[in-house]
């Protein structure tokens, strides 16, 4: 079947469920099951749209909360969102309430945030990115009034490479090597082969508005010099569907979407680990805890790390493709330093998303992503919700979060010794910068770093956003939705097709549409297996 034509049935199949006006059917007791490994984003979506079709499931993930990276802390009458804070594609999340007949405006607010981020230089000057054309062009003239027009034209090509990568590709399967042979030409008319600092560069000249337009990767686990330039379509996917914010925090979002899958009959099981898929000649069976249990299933769904899953869930001699050989050659991204922290204060002044670029942008990418070297200097991403929402924090207090991009643990940090020194060395420089007197009005603390998220997540390296989306681990050449190596196998999250970020996470769930079989069909081609 031919590319297009695999895009029209998923586009049938798709409007014809969300068409729908009422509730799915009740999920019957006999229908095949699925278990999905992972609670986060791209496990939660899964689980939704597979029970709208007619199938079991059951989600079993370590924590005691679903969100996996996007789970919540609380502490003290503050609530912080531990991941991601960045909607961008509010569409992706509506479509999983209509799936269940259901309106999300229901069950979450979601609001939006202008400017989408204040960034600020080195030097103390302020760029505030906002969805407004016209505030745009004058803040780009500000800087450079020979930008304005590039600015224009770049924004032109990010439409051009959205429509392709995101509304044509972003939910289609590479399942095989002529799905990526078919959209080699659009993708070399695009300039896919640039990266997305090499694209940016060719119509903005101004070095600080090259790091403004292209620091978007690294929201995705990717170093602007290396990133395909695929990933610059973000600059538009953002002037299209605006910035968003879930009142109530991300975790409002996690638990709608967890308590649409309840309602739709789909079963959870915290706490527990998955140490196995079990495979049979050469189909997953189901999944082994690590109480020993082991929980069979028609088909499998793997929102754990993709690396993690082939190099630890999946025993190697039922993986040919994805050998312990070719992970140990795979690039992983990078990962983060986080610190959530309240103060008994109010900085009325912070943004609800603010950037602050450190004195070295190349240079401090280099040092994390090819030396994985652990530099003095940083960058810096701020995180204040209580600018938008205060309650997610007592009254008169602020929360926030602040993440520094850092190596993987291939730089052999001990972050045991290191960590609060860089905790020490982050809370200085706001301090210096845009939160005075921090260190007076601190009350709560606590931090997420490298080791956390392969103890916390079980991610290859404590990367925190699984393979790096350079091109040749992209599309056809990322771990596929659909396994190569097991049958009844698939994957979802950041580490397949098409990547990180919560728009890629939940495309990632939206491709099963079309490469999961319809429950009747499984049912009459292989024996039910009871959970």
């Amino acid at each position: 079947m031919s590319l297009l034509a695999r895009l029209a049935r998923l586009a049938r199949r798709s409007d014809a469920r969300l068409n729908m006006h009422t509730a799915p059917a009740p999920v019957r007791p006999d229908a095949p099951h699925v278990a999905v490994v992972g609670a986060g984003f791209g496990g939660l979506a899964a689980a939704v749209r597979l029970l709208v079709r007619g199938y079991r499931v059951t989600v079993v993930d370590r924590l005691d909360q679903p969100g996996g990276r996007a789970r919540v802390f609380e502490e003290d009458g503050y609530t912080f969102d531990a991941g991601p804070t960045l909607i961008t594609a509010p569409f992706l999340f509506d479509e999983l309430w209509k799936l269940a007949g259901r309106h999300m405006a229901h069950d979450v607010d979601l609001v939006p945030i202008s400017p989408f981020y204040r960034i600020r230089f080195d030097d103390g000057d302020v760029f505030d990115y906002t969805g407004d054309a016209a505030a745009m062009r004058r803040e780009i003239a500000r800087f450079n009034p020979d930008d304005v027009a590039g600015y224009e034209r770049f924004l032109k090509k990010s439409e051009a490479i959205y429509d392709v990568g995101f509304e044509e590709l972003g939910h289609v399967p590479f399942s095989r090597k002529s799905d990526m042979a078919r959209i080699v030409p659009a993708m070399a008319a695009l300039e896919s082969h640039r990266t997305v600092y090499g694209l940016v560069s060719k119509y903005i000249k101004d070095p600080r508005l090259r790091q403004v337009f292209s620091f978007h990767p690294l929201l995705v686990g990717g170093n602007p010099f290396s990133t395909t330039s695929i990933y610059t379509l973000i600059a538009f996917l953002e002037r299209k569907w605006g910035v968003w914010y879930a009142m109530g925090g991300t975790g409002a979002l996690v638990r709608g979407i967890a308590n649409l899958a309840s309602a739709l009959g789909g079963q959870f099981r915290f706490g527990e680990t998955v140490e196995e898929i079990t495979v049979e000649e050469g189909k997953a069976t189901g999944v082994r805890l690590a109480s020993g249990e082991h929980l069979a299933a028609d088909l499998v769904v793997s929102n754990a790390d993709a690396a993690w899953t082939y190099r630890h869930l999946i025993a190697p001699h039922h993986r040919p493709t994805w050998t312990d050989a070719k992970l140990d050659r795979a690039k992983l991204s990078m990962s983060l330093f986080v610190w959530y922290f309240g103060t008994d204060r109010q900085y009325e002044d912070i943004a609800h998303h603010t950037i602050l670029l450190g004195p070295r942008y190349r240079e401090l990418l280099d040092d994390i992503f090819h030396h994985h070297h652990l530099a003095d200097d940083f960058s810096l991403y701020l995180h204040r919700p209580t600018a938008t929402d205060p309650s997610m924090a007592p009254a008169g207090h602020d929360a926030f979060y602040v993440l520094s991009p850092v190596p993987h643990l291939d730089s052999g940090t001990d972050w045991t010794v290191h960590a609060e020194r860089y905790r020490q060395a982050i809370e200085d420089a706001l301090a210096a910068t845009v939160l005075p007197g921090l260190g007076e009005h601190l009350t709560v603390s606590r931090t997420l770093d490298p080791q956390g998220f392969l103890d916390d997540y079980l991610s290859v390296k404590g990367a925190a956003f699984s393979f790096e989306p350079v091109l040749t681990q992209s599309a056809y050449f990322r771990p596929h939705n659909k396994s190569e190596d097991v049958e009844g196998l698939y994957l979802v999250g950041a580490g397949t097709h098409p990547g990180a970020g919560m728009p890629g996470v939940l495309s990632s769930a939206r491709v099963l549409d079309t490469v999961v079989p319809d429950p009747a069909v499984l049912a009459a081609d292989r024996p039910l297996q009871r959970a």
